[in-house]
């Protein structure tokens, strides 16, 4: 769990860029009160940058917005096999890492950041249709083709353009706490978390009839998470048997259903930390946990830090 918060997040618009890509971090991170970061979209230089899908983009700044950033997003971008990035943006970038910014490549633009030598020996991602790509191109860096984004802590990367998304609140998470997370995430209208851990892509034969299903069973319990949430509970209100639940809930959300309600009890206990004076024995009550001590056992298990020193660092007086 970090300690500080950084709120300048620069957006990297490379030759090619994929507008959902380039949208996701400047409209998640856009200046407004409840999100305290303020966004600079760039390019190689000030100017227009010729993207893909028919659209361009008039950029205000240059590289110097990296000189600038704390957070450095590069969307993906249309071939990136083909060519690297011109060198000043590879070096501006290695530039703003050493500075301490943290890197973070959404879909393709993991190839820009491979090209810097700072994935080397550590684990990324990319989009499924390219992993097999940036593992050939760049031997030096541990692809991880069954995930939906990859934390390294100041370099991150992700799949495809809605993992962007996750991306993006899991480092709000961190950053500024589940409230400010769950909060970016009913503003996109996008689930609260999903494990970055979960597989990109599941083929079906078929179309999933049971997808909408699922998600309003989430919903359901997050509602009713001061009840007992066992498998058969969530299968019943699925209104499928356990056995299709199970299975079906690791491919919708990386977790199983139990780990799930767990994650979302202790996300719960998270905010109610961040914006009440309820006693730890009293949010453990309310989100499901039972007691103090089960809900310190859980929070350490979790994050690596106890209740207390969580409230601390993200109380709403911080």
């Amino acid at each position: 769990m970090r300690t500080h918060s950084p709120g300048r997040v620069a957006v990297l618009v490379l030759e090619g860029a994929k507008p959902l890509d380039v949208g996701i971090p400047a409209q998640v991170f856009s200046t407004r009160p409840s999100m305290p970061y303020e966004v600079r979209v760039c390019g190689a230089a000030a100017g227009l940058v010729t993207g893909g899908d028919g659209l361009s983009y008039h950029m205000a700044y240059g590289l110097d917005a990296l000189e600038w950033a704390d957070i450095v997003f590069i969307p993906g971008y249309r071939f990136p096999d083909r060519e690297q990035p011109p060198h000043a943006v590879l070096d501006a970038l290695v530039a703003a890492h050493g500075r301490g910014a943290r890197l973070a490549a959404i879909s393709t633009g993991a190839f820009a950041l491979a090209a810097t030598g700072l994935l080397d020996g550590r684990r990324a991602t990319t989009h499924w249709h390219y992993t097999r790509q940036l593992a050939a191109q760049y031997p030096q860096v541990r692809v991880d083709e069954d995930v939906l984004f990859v934390d390294e802590g100041d370099v991150l990367t992700s799949a495809g353009a809605a993992s962007g998304i996750d991306l993006c609140l899991h480092i709000i998470r961190g950053d500024r706490g589940v409230a400010a997370s769950n909060h970016a995430a009913r503003r996109l209208v996008a689930a609260p978390y999903r494990s970055g851990g979960q597989a990109q892509y599941v083929q079906r034969d078929i179309r999933d009839p049971l997808g909408e299903r699922f998600a309003e069973t989430r919903e359901w319990a997050l509602r009713h998470l001061d009840e007992r949430l066992t498998l058969g509970t969530l299968a019943r209100q699925a209104a499928v048997s356990p056995r299709t639940f199970s299975r079906r809930f690791v491919d919708d959300t990386g977790y199983t259903p139990l780990q799930w309600v767990m994650r979302a009890r202790v996300d719960a206990a998270r905010e109610l930390l961040e914006r009440s004076e309820l006693s730890v024995e009293q949010i453990a009550s309310n989100v499901g946990l039972g007691t103090g001590a089960n809900l310190r056992q859980h929070f350490q298990q979790t994050l690596g830090t106890t209740p207390s020193d969580y409230r601390r660092t993200f109380s709403k007086g911080q």
